[in-house]
């Protein structure tokens, strides 16, 4: 009777023993909460698993699968972890095909500039002469006809009008394809001439002599170089003399030009110019030249019988008759 008893009872105790310890453990997690302070407890299943926490899947490499979760799309999908594309490169045939193509062409276009006689110097047109002869500029040009025009070289076709014509201040020489050379000439014009043996030389706005002539031209003055003093010749020479005082004769208004028979220069800063009717003008050096014009046409207004003026201060010009 007694080993019955404690049968039922063992029995008893199996059947209640897996939720007594789940009343247990809920009782002391709700304990620790309460408390604040005591870690939850965690109840074991019947098994041994239950409560435990789930695992995290791991997360997928950059470079592993077939490259589709990898970041910006840098996987190659064979599992390098990271390499790039190879870049596009032609081909060797690409290549051979291109230089093929090339060099037929380069040939043909150093033929067509060198060799035939397609692009070769056959005619010289000159324009911008007045004084000169357009035969003449052509021959000082000396252009080798016949040879191709991509070899003429321009520089020294420049030098020899240059040098051979004084007159020509400057010419520009152009290519004109297929066939032709084109020579632009700019000739120096005369500001004064200077009186030598019975004939002029004409001496242009730089103070260069560049032509003989049998007679002055019209309407440009003479021009007269007196000896000053010893000092002021030493400090400027002739050439010097010459531009100040082909400066002041391009300065000159349009009336007073037309008027000048004679630019007198006796120093630097002592010019002299000689009119028609026996009047002169004192205008000093060449600088202000435009405020001294300014004021000579004013003077010369206001002071209609006047045969002297002084311009060399163009801020206080002075007028009289003698």
């Amino acid at each position: 009777m007694v080993r019955a008893a404690r049968t039922a009872k063992s029995d008893k105790g199996e059947r209640t023993g897996g939720t007594g310890k789940g009343a247990a453990a809920g009782k002391v997690a709700a304990a620790g909460r309460g408390a604040g302070t005591a870690r939850p407890v965690r109840p074991r299943g019947a098994a041994g698993t239950a409560g435990r926490a789930t695992p995290r899947p791991a997360a997928p490499s950059r470079g592993s699968g077939s490259g589709s979760g990898s970041r910006g799309g840098r996987g190659s999908g064979s599992g390098d972890g990271g390499t790039r594309p190879a870049r596009w490169l032609p081909k060797r045939r690409t290549l051979l095909l291109v230089l093929a193509l090339l060099v037929p062409l380069c040939g043909f276009g150093l033929w067509a500039l060198y060799g035939s006689s397609w692009l070769r110097a056959e005619n010289v047109s000159v324009g911008g002469t007045r004084v000169l002869n357009e035969n003449d500029v052509t021959r000082a040009a000396a252009v080798p006809l016949g040879d191709p025009l991509i070899s003429i070289d321009k520089g020294a076709v420049r030098e020899r009008v240059r040098r051979a014509l004084p007159r020509v201040r400057d010419v520009t020489v152009e290519r004109s394809w297929p066939h032709d050379i084109t020579l632009t000439v700019t000739e120096r014009r005369p500001e004064l001439v200077m009186e030598s043996a019975g004939k002029y030389v004409e001496v242009d706005v730089d103070g260069v002599r560049f032509a003989t002539v049998g007679k002055p031209p019209k309407g440009v003055p003479v021009l007269v170089l007196q000896g000053g003093s010893r000092p002021a010749r030493e400090h400027f020479s002739d050439t010097r003399l010459r531009r100040e005082a082909a400066r002041v004769a391009a300065a000159l208004p349009g009336p007073v030009r037309r008027a000048t028979r004679v630019v007198r220069v006796r120093s630097y800063d002592d010019i002299t110019l000689e009119l028609t009717g026996k009047r002169t003008v004192g205008w000093g050096s060449s600088e202000r030249a435009e405020a001294k014009a300014t004021a000579l046409t004013a003077l010369m207004k206001a002071a209609e019988d006047a045969t002297h003026f002084d311009v060399s201060a163009p801020s206080a010009p002075a007028a009289s008759d003698s």
